[in-house]
Protein backbone atom coordinates (compact mmCIF):
# COMPACT_ATOMS: atom_id res chain seq x y z
CA UNK A 1 0.00 0.00 0.00
CA UNK A 2 2.64 2.51 0.51
CA UNK A 3 3.87 2.72 -3.12
CA UNK A 4 0.67 3.92 -4.16
CA UNK A 5 0.79 7.68 -3.89
CA UNK A 6 -3.13 9.41 -2.49
CA UNK A 7 -4.31 12.17 -3.67
CA UNK A 8 -3.17 15.58 -2.50
CA UNK A 9 -6.56 16.53 -0.93
CA UNK A 10 -4.55 19.71 1.11
CA UNK A 11 -2.94 21.24 -1.91
CA UNK A 12 -4.55 24.92 -1.31
CA UNK A 13 -7.41 25.33 -4.74
CA UNK A 14 -5.93 28.23 -6.89
CA UNK A 15 -7.56 31.00 -9.13
CA UNK A 16 -7.73 29.91 -12.68
CA UNK A 17 -5.00 30.42 -14.81
CA UNK A 18 -5.50 33.55 -17.05
CA UNK A 19 -5.17 31.75 -20.13
CA UNK A 20 -7.43 28.95 -19.59
CA UNK A 21 -10.26 31.51 -18.92
CA UNK A 22 -11.31 32.25 -22.64
CA UNK A 23 -11.03 27.94 -22.98
CA UNK A 24 -13.84 27.93 -20.58
CA UNK A 25 -15.61 30.69 -22.15
CA UNK A 26 -15.08 28.38 -25.81
CA UNK A 27 -16.04 25.48 -24.37
CA UNK A 28 -19.63 27.13 -22.55
CA UNK A 29 -20.90 29.60 -24.77
CA UNK A 30 -21.43 28.07 -27.83
CA UNK A 31 -22.79 25.31 -26.26
CA UNK A 32 -25.59 27.40 -23.98
CA UNK A 33 -26.20 29.79 -26.93
CA UNK A 34 -26.83 27.04 -29.31
CA UNK A 35 -29.77 26.06 -26.43
CA UNK A 36 -30.87 29.39 -26.01
CA UNK A 37 -30.28 29.43 -22.43
CA UNK A 38 -32.60 31.91 -20.43
CA UNK A 39 -30.98 32.89 -17.02
CA UNK A 40 -33.28 34.32 -14.46
CA UNK A 41 -31.74 36.40 -12.18
CA UNK A 42 -33.50 37.21 -8.56
CA UNK A 43 -31.95 39.62 -5.49
CA UNK A 44 -28.70 39.47 -7.52
CA UNK A 45 -28.22 43.18 -8.56
CA UNK A 46 -25.02 44.64 -7.05
CA UNK A 47 -23.84 41.19 -5.58
CA UNK A 48 -20.19 39.97 -6.16
CA UNK A 49 -17.64 37.34 -5.77
CA UNK A 50 -17.19 36.38 -2.58
CA UNK A 51 -20.43 34.23 -2.35
CA UNK A 52 -20.72 30.65 -2.04
CA UNK A 53 -23.18 29.02 -5.40
CA UNK A 54 -25.46 25.74 -4.26
CA UNK A 55 -26.24 24.60 -7.96
CA UNK A 56 -28.86 21.59 -8.74
CA UNK A 57 -26.96 18.71 -10.54
CA UNK A 58 -28.14 17.31 -13.66
CA UNK A 59 -25.72 16.38 -16.33
CA UNK A 60 -22.73 17.89 -17.38
CA UNK A 61 -23.61 20.72 -19.35
CA UNK A 62 -24.22 22.27 -15.61
CA UNK A 63 -20.95 23.45 -15.87
CA UNK A 64 -21.44 25.22 -18.47
CA UNK A 65 -24.28 26.60 -17.70
CA UNK A 66 -22.70 27.89 -14.41
CA UNK A 67 -20.13 29.88 -16.47
CA UNK A 68 -22.54 31.61 -18.56
CA UNK A 69 -24.56 32.19 -15.38
CA UNK A 70 -21.55 33.70 -13.26
CA UNK A 71 -20.27 35.44 -16.19
CA UNK A 72 -18.10 37.83 -16.07
CA UNK A 73 -16.75 36.25 -12.95
CA UNK A 74 -15.11 33.24 -12.27
CA UNK A 75 -14.91 30.42 -9.37
CA UNK A 76 -13.38 27.58 -8.05
CA UNK A 77 -15.85 24.77 -8.65
CA UNK A 78 -15.92 21.18 -5.61
CA UNK A 79 -15.63 18.31 -8.29
CA UNK A 80 -15.41 14.66 -7.20
CA UNK A 81 -12.18 12.89 -7.66
CA UNK A 82 -13.35 10.96 -11.21
CA UNK A 83 -13.94 14.05 -12.57
CA UNK A 84 -10.06 14.76 -11.97
CA UNK A 85 -8.75 11.47 -13.60
CA UNK A 86 -6.00 11.86 -16.28
CA UNK A 87 -6.43 15.69 -15.96
CA UNK A 88 -5.25 16.62 -12.90
CA UNK A 89 -3.45 19.92 -13.90
CA UNK A 90 -6.17 21.34 -15.96
CA UNK A 91 -8.59 20.80 -12.97
CA UNK A 92 -6.01 22.15 -10.33
CA UNK A 93 -5.16 25.09 -12.98
CA UNK A 94 -9.12 26.04 -13.67
CA UNK A 95 -9.65 25.86 -9.42
CA UNK A 96 -11.34 22.98 -8.62
CA UNK A 97 -11.53 21.82 -5.05
CA UNK A 98 -11.46 17.88 -4.79
CA UNK A 99 -13.97 16.15 -3.08
CA UNK A 100 -14.24 12.49 -2.57
CA UNK A 101 -18.55 11.61 -2.38
CA UNK A 102 -20.17 11.56 0.41
CA UNK A 103 -17.62 11.52 2.63
CA UNK A 104 -17.14 13.84 6.24
CA UNK A 105 -14.40 16.00 4.76
CA UNK A 106 -13.14 18.79 7.14
CA UNK A 107 -10.17 19.43 4.81
CA UNK A 108 -12.79 20.64 1.67
CA UNK A 109 -14.06 23.40 4.27
CA UNK A 110 -11.05 24.75 5.13
CA UNK A 111 -10.46 24.58 1.02
CA UNK A 112 -13.61 26.35 0.59
CA UNK A 113 -12.76 28.93 3.40
CA UNK A 114 -9.56 29.98 1.36
CA UNK A 115 -11.60 30.24 -1.57
CA UNK A 116 -13.89 32.83 0.01
CA UNK A 117 -11.49 34.19 2.05
CA UNK A 118 -8.27 34.41 0.50
CA UNK A 119 -8.86 34.16 -3.26
CA UNK A 120 -12.06 36.49 -2.70
CA UNK A 121 -13.62 34.37 -5.10
CA UNK A 122 -16.98 32.11 -6.21
CA UNK A 123 -17.40 29.52 -4.71
CA UNK A 124 -19.63 26.46 -6.73
CA UNK A 125 -21.00 24.01 -4.75
CA UNK A 126 -23.01 20.91 -6.08
CA UNK A 127 -24.16 19.28 -2.86
CA UNK A 128 -26.71 17.05 -4.05
CA UNK A 129 -23.35 15.16 -5.10
CA UNK A 130 -24.81 13.45 -8.26
CA UNK A 131 -26.70 13.71 -11.44
CA UNK A 132 -30.80 13.44 -10.52
CA UNK A 133 -32.21 10.63 -10.75
CA UNK A 134 -35.30 11.02 -11.74
CA UNK A 135 -35.29 14.87 -12.44
CA UNK A 136 -36.28 15.95 -9.14
CA UNK A 137 -34.05 17.40 -6.11
CA UNK A 138 -31.78 14.52 -4.00
CA UNK A 139 -31.09 14.75 -0.59
CA UNK A 140 -28.74 17.40 1.11
CA UNK A 141 -26.44 17.27 3.68
CA UNK A 142 -27.66 18.44 6.90
CA UNK A 143 -23.74 19.92 7.69
CA UNK A 144 -24.50 21.93 4.41
CA UNK A 145 -26.51 24.61 6.45
CA UNK A 146 -23.84 24.86 9.39
CA UNK A 147 -20.83 25.39 6.66
CA UNK A 148 -22.67 28.24 4.79
CA UNK A 149 -23.15 30.04 8.27
CA UNK A 150 -19.64 29.35 9.72
CA UNK A 151 -18.57 30.88 6.54
CA UNK A 152 -20.44 34.77 6.72
CA UNK A 153 -21.18 34.88 3.41
CA UNK A 154 -24.04 35.57 0.84
CA UNK A 155 -25.49 32.17 -0.63
CA UNK A 156 -27.12 32.02 -4.11
CA UNK A 157 -28.83 28.95 -5.35
CA UNK A 158 -29.14 27.84 -9.17
CA UNK A 159 -31.65 25.53 -9.67
CA UNK A 160 -31.32 24.90 -13.52
CA UNK A 161 -33.85 23.33 -16.06
CA UNK A 162 -33.52 20.87 -19.10
CA UNK A 163 -30.40 20.07 -18.31
CA UNK A 164 -31.10 16.85 -16.56
CA UNK A 165 -34.23 16.20 -19.97
CA UNK A 166 -31.40 16.78 -22.62
CA UNK A 167 -29.34 14.11 -21.30
CA UNK A 168 -30.65 12.29 -18.24
CA UNK A 169 -28.19 10.13 -15.96
CA UNK A 170 -29.84 6.58 -17.54
CA UNK A 171 -29.45 7.81 -21.05
CA UNK A 172 -26.84 9.84 -22.19
CA UNK A 173 -27.82 10.56 -26.03
CA UNK A 174 -28.22 14.08 -26.28
CA UNK A 175 -32.07 15.41 -26.87
CA UNK A 176 -33.11 18.82 -28.35
CA UNK A 177 -33.98 20.69 -24.96
CA UNK A 178 -33.99 24.72 -24.50
CA UNK A 179 -32.33 25.30 -20.81
CA UNK A 180 -33.11 27.70 -18.43
CA UNK A 181 -31.50 29.02 -14.83
CA UNK A 182 -33.02 30.40 -11.69
CA UNK A 183 -30.19 32.40 -10.10
CA UNK A 184 -31.50 33.84 -7.05
CA UNK A 185 -29.58 35.33 -3.93
CA UNK A 186 -31.50 33.67 -0.92
CA UNK A 187 -29.35 34.81 2.08
CA UNK A 188 -27.85 38.29 2.00
CA UNK A 189 -24.46 39.23 3.64
CA UNK A 190 -26.51 40.74 6.58
CA UNK A 191 -28.56 37.88 6.80
CA UNK A 192 -26.07 35.15 7.25
CA UNK A 193 -24.81 36.72 10.42
CA UNK A 194 -28.17 36.77 12.68
CA UNK A 195 -30.30 34.05 10.44
CA UNK A 196 -30.48 30.43 12.90
CA UNK A 197 -29.51 27.61 11.30
CA UNK A 198 -32.39 25.86 10.50
CA UNK A 199 -33.89 28.57 8.99
CA UNK A 200 -30.99 28.55 6.84
CA UNK A 201 -31.24 25.02 6.14
CA UNK A 202 -35.31 25.55 4.86
CA UNK A 203 -34.09 28.41 2.38
CA UNK A 204 -31.58 26.40 0.71
CA UNK A 205 -34.09 23.31 0.87
CA UNK A 206 -36.98 25.42 -0.69
CA UNK A 207 -34.42 26.72 -2.96
CA UNK A 208 -33.22 23.27 -4.29
CA UNK A 209 -37.07 22.03 -5.21
CA UNK A 210 -37.53 20.62 -8.94
CA UNK A 211 -39.33 18.51 -11.23
CA UNK A 212 -37.83 18.59 -14.61
CA UNK A 213 -40.75 16.28 -15.81
CA UNK A 214 -43.14 18.87 -14.19
CA UNK A 215 -41.09 21.54 -16.17
CA UNK A 216 -40.95 20.29 -19.26
CA UNK A 217 -45.19 20.27 -19.24
CA UNK A 218 -44.99 23.63 -17.97
CA UNK A 219 -42.88 24.86 -20.55
CA UNK A 220 -44.89 22.57 -23.61
CA UNK A 221 -41.66 20.99 -24.40
CA UNK A 222 -41.48 17.87 -27.22
CA UNK A 223 -38.87 15.50 -26.74
CA UNK A 224 -39.60 13.81 -30.11
CA UNK A 225 -36.33 11.48 -30.49
CA UNK A 226 -37.30 7.92 -30.42
CA UNK A 227 -34.75 6.93 -27.86
CA UNK A 228 -36.21 8.59 -24.96
CA UNK A 229 -37.20 5.61 -23.02
CA UNK A 230 -34.06 4.04 -23.74
CA UNK A 231 -32.56 3.48 -20.52
CA UNK A 232 -35.23 4.49 -17.82
CA UNK A 233 -35.49 0.51 -16.27
CA UNK A 234 -32.50 1.10 -14.04
CA UNK A 235 -34.31 4.43 -12.66
CA UNK A 236 -38.05 2.87 -12.64
CA UNK A 237 -36.63 -0.83 -12.07
CA UNK A 238 -39.79 -2.38 -10.26
CA UNK A 239 -43.45 -2.89 -11.94
CA UNK A 240 -46.14 -1.26 -10.18
CA UNK A 241 -48.57 -3.92 -11.57
CA UNK A 242 -46.86 -7.49 -10.74
CA UNK A 243 -44.65 -5.70 -7.68
CA UNK A 244 -41.51 -7.80 -9.30
CA UNK A 245 -38.21 -5.92 -8.76
CA UNK A 246 -35.24 -5.49 -11.17
CA UNK A 247 -37.31 -7.10 -14.16
CA UNK A 248 -38.04 -3.76 -16.32
CA UNK A 249 -36.54 -3.39 -19.85
CA UNK A 250 -36.72 -0.47 -22.13
CA UNK A 251 -36.47 0.32 -25.82
CA UNK A 252 -36.98 2.96 -28.09
CA UNK A 253 -39.70 5.18 -25.97
CA UNK A 254 -41.10 2.19 -24.14
CA UNK A 255 -40.73 0.72 -21.12
CA UNK A 256 -41.97 -2.61 -20.01
CA UNK A 257 -42.17 -5.59 -17.17
CA UNK A 258 -40.48 -8.78 -18.59
CA UNK A 259 -42.10 -10.54 -16.01
CA UNK A 260 -45.88 -9.99 -16.66
CA UNK A 261 -45.53 -8.16 -19.91
CA UNK A 262 -47.17 -4.72 -19.52
CA UNK A 263 -45.92 -2.07 -21.03
CA UNK A 264 -45.50 1.78 -20.95
CA UNK A 265 -44.76 4.20 -23.54
CA UNK A 266 -43.28 7.32 -23.00
CA UNK A 267 -44.87 10.26 -25.00
CA UNK A 268 -43.08 13.18 -26.31
CA UNK A 269 -44.29 15.63 -22.92
CA UNK A 270 -42.35 13.15 -20.81
CA UNK A 271 -45.64 11.21 -19.38
CA UNK A 272 -46.22 7.77 -19.62
CA UNK A 273 -48.96 5.46 -21.00
CA UNK A 274 -50.15 2.05 -20.54
CA UNK A 275 -51.86 1.97 -23.99
CA UNK A 276 -53.35 -2.05 -22.78
CA UNK A 277 -54.63 -0.81 -19.72
CA UNK A 278 -54.51 1.43 -16.59
CA UNK A 279 -51.76 3.50 -16.04
CA UNK A 280 -50.47 3.58 -12.43
CA UNK A 281 -48.13 5.95 -12.75
CA UNK A 282 -48.09 8.49 -15.66
CA UNK A 283 -45.61 10.86 -13.91
CA UNK A 284 -42.46 9.14 -13.43
CA UNK A 285 -41.04 10.81 -10.43
CA UNK A 286 -44.07 9.36 -8.79
CA UNK A 287 -43.05 5.99 -10.14
CA UNK A 288 -39.92 6.57 -8.33
CA UNK A 289 -41.20 7.51 -4.85
CA UNK A 290 -43.39 5.03 -5.22
CA UNK A 291 -40.27 2.58 -5.05
CA UNK A 292 -38.71 4.36 -2.52
CA UNK A 293 -41.93 4.19 -0.03
CA UNK A 294 -41.68 -0.09 -1.01
CA UNK A 295 -38.14 0.01 0.11
CA UNK A 296 -38.28 1.87 3.41
CA UNK A 297 -41.34 -0.89 3.86
CA UNK A 298 -38.93 -3.53 3.31
CA UNK A 299 -36.33 -1.80 5.98
CA UNK A 300 -39.05 -0.99 8.60
CA UNK A 301 -40.26 -4.79 8.83
CA UNK A 302 -36.43 -6.13 8.42
CA UNK A 303 -36.46 -7.72 5.49
CA UNK A 304 -33.98 -5.60 3.66
CA UNK A 305 -31.22 -7.21 2.58
CA UNK A 306 -28.70 -6.80 -0.12
CA UNK A 307 -25.40 -9.28 -0.74
CA UNK A 308 -23.67 -9.75 -4.31
CA UNK A 309 -19.81 -10.87 -5.61
CA UNK A 310 -18.69 -7.65 -6.81
CA UNK A 311 -15.34 -6.48 -9.10
CA UNK A 312 -14.16 -3.80 -7.71
CA UNK A 313 -11.84 -0.96 -9.26
CA UNK A 314 -10.02 1.28 -6.48
CA UNK A 315 -9.02 5.30 -7.17
CA UNK A 316 -6.31 6.65 -4.92
CA UNK A 317 -5.47 9.28 -7.27
CA UNK A 318 -6.46 11.25 -10.07
CA UNK A 319 -3.82 8.50 -12.52
CA UNK A 320 -6.70 5.83 -13.02
CA UNK A 321 -8.80 2.76 -11.41
CA UNK A 322 -6.52 0.21 -10.22
CA UNK A 323 -8.53 -3.16 -10.67
CA UNK A 324 -8.54 -4.89 -7.28
CA UNK A 325 -10.45 -7.95 -8.94
CA UNK A 326 -13.23 -9.83 -7.09
CA UNK A 327 -14.69 -9.02 -3.57
CA UNK A 328 -18.09 -9.49 -1.81
CA UNK A 329 -20.73 -6.23 -1.05
CA UNK A 330 -23.39 -6.41 1.76
CA UNK A 331 -25.96 -3.42 2.77
CA UNK A 332 -28.84 -3.54 5.18
CA UNK A 333 -29.73 -1.75 8.27
CA UNK A 334 -26.30 -1.68 9.23
CA UNK A 335 -25.04 -0.02 6.46
CA UNK A 336 -22.14 -1.29 4.16
CA UNK A 337 -19.98 -3.41 4.11
CA UNK A 338 -17.37 -4.08 1.40
CA UNK A 339 -14.60 -7.04 1.40
CA UNK A 340 -11.49 -7.57 -1.21
CA UNK A 341 -7.95 -7.74 -1.51
CA UNK A 342 -5.82 -4.53 -2.46
CA UNK A 343 -3.37 -4.97 -5.18
CA UNK A 344 -0.43 -6.13 -3.17
CA UNK A 345 -2.91 -9.06 -1.85
CA UNK A 346 -2.91 -7.48 1.60
CA UNK A 347 -7.15 -8.10 2.37
CA UNK A 348 -9.36 -5.28 3.48
CA UNK A 349 -12.68 -4.33 4.95
CA UNK A 350 -14.22 -1.02 4.31
CA UNK A 351 -17.48 -0.57 6.49
CA UNK A 352 -19.82 2.31 6.25
CA UNK A 353 -22.40 2.48 8.49
CA UNK A 354 -25.75 4.14 8.45
CA UNK A 355 -25.23 7.99 10.11
CA UNK A 356 -21.75 8.07 7.56
CA UNK A 357 -23.85 8.15 4.36
CA UNK A 358 -26.66 10.40 3.80
CA UNK A 359 -26.72 9.26 -0.07
CA UNK A 360 -24.80 6.82 -2.17
CA UNK A 361 -23.73 7.85 -5.67
CA UNK A 362 -24.33 5.65 -8.54
CA UNK A 363 -23.58 4.75 -12.14
CA UNK A 364 -25.08 3.17 -15.29
CA UNK A 365 -22.91 1.41 -17.54
CA UNK A 366 -20.30 2.94 -16.25
CA UNK A 367 -17.38 3.05 -19.22
CA UNK A 368 -19.36 0.02 -20.34
CA UNK A 369 -18.27 -1.91 -17.36
CA UNK A 370 -21.47 -2.33 -16.16
CA UNK A 371 -23.80 -0.33 -13.18
CA UNK A 372 -21.83 0.82 -10.25
CA UNK A 373 -21.63 2.25 -6.92
CA UNK A 374 -18.69 3.92 -4.91
CA UNK A 375 -17.64 4.15 -1.64
CA UNK A 376 -14.83 6.24 -0.38
CA UNK A 377 -13.19 7.14 2.86
CA UNK A 378 -10.75 10.74 3.08
CA UNK A 379 -8.19 8.73 1.34
CA UNK A 380 -9.43 6.11 -1.13
CA UNK A 381 -12.69 5.62 -3.41
CA UNK A 382 -13.87 2.25 -4.72
CA UNK A 383 -16.05 1.61 -7.64
CA UNK A 384 -18.27 -1.59 -6.97
CA UNK A 385 -19.86 -3.61 -9.37
CA UNK A 386 -22.51 -5.95 -9.08
CA UNK A 387 -21.73 -9.25 -11.10
CA UNK A 388 -24.96 -11.64 -10.25
CA UNK A 389 -27.68 -9.03 -9.35
CA UNK A 390 -28.80 -6.82 -12.48
CA UNK A 391 -30.45 -3.22 -12.59
CA UNK A 392 -30.16 -2.76 -8.73
CA UNK A 393 -27.83 -0.08 -7.81
CA UNK A 394 -31.50 2.57 -7.94
CA UNK A 395 -32.69 0.47 -4.79
CA UNK A 396 -29.60 0.18 -3.04
CA UNK A 397 -29.14 4.14 -3.65
CA UNK A 398 -32.67 4.43 -2.51
CA UNK A 399 -32.15 2.72 0.38
CA UNK A 400 -29.00 4.46 1.80
CA UNK A 401 -31.16 7.53 2.30
CA UNK A 402 -34.03 5.93 3.88
CA UNK A 403 -31.89 3.58 6.17
CA UNK A 404 -30.02 6.86 7.17
CA UNK A 405 -33.42 8.92 7.80
CA UNK A 406 -34.45 6.08 9.77
CA UNK A 407 -31.44 5.62 12.20
CA UNK A 408 -31.15 9.74 11.91
CA UNK A 409 -34.73 9.74 13.90
CA UNK A 410 -34.03 6.91 15.99
CA UNK A 411 -31.13 9.44 17.52
CA UNK A 412 -33.22 12.56 17.52
CA UNK A 413 -36.58 10.91 19.62
CA UNK A 414 -34.33 9.08 22.06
Amino acid sequence: MKDIKRFDMRKKPKKEAFFLTPLAYLLSFPEVWKRHLKVNKTNMEGLKPPYILLCTHHAFVDFKVTTKSIFPHRANYVVAIDGFIKREWLLRNVGAICKRKFTNDTTLVRQIKYGLETLQYIVAIYPEARYSLAGTNAILPESLAKMVKLFKRPVVVLNMHGNYLSQPVWNLRQRKVPLEADMTQIITADEITVLETEEIKERIDQAFIYDEFAWQKAKGIKIKEPFRAEGLHSVLYQCPHCHEEHVMASKDSFLFCTSCGVSYEMGEDGSLYNHGGKSMFTHIPDWYEWQRQNVKDQIESGTYHFEDNVRIDWLPNAKGYIDLGEGTLVHDQNGFVLKGKHHDGTPFVLERPPLSMYGLHIEYRYFGKGDCIDLSTLDDTYYIYPLSKENVVTKLSLATEEIYKIKKASITNE
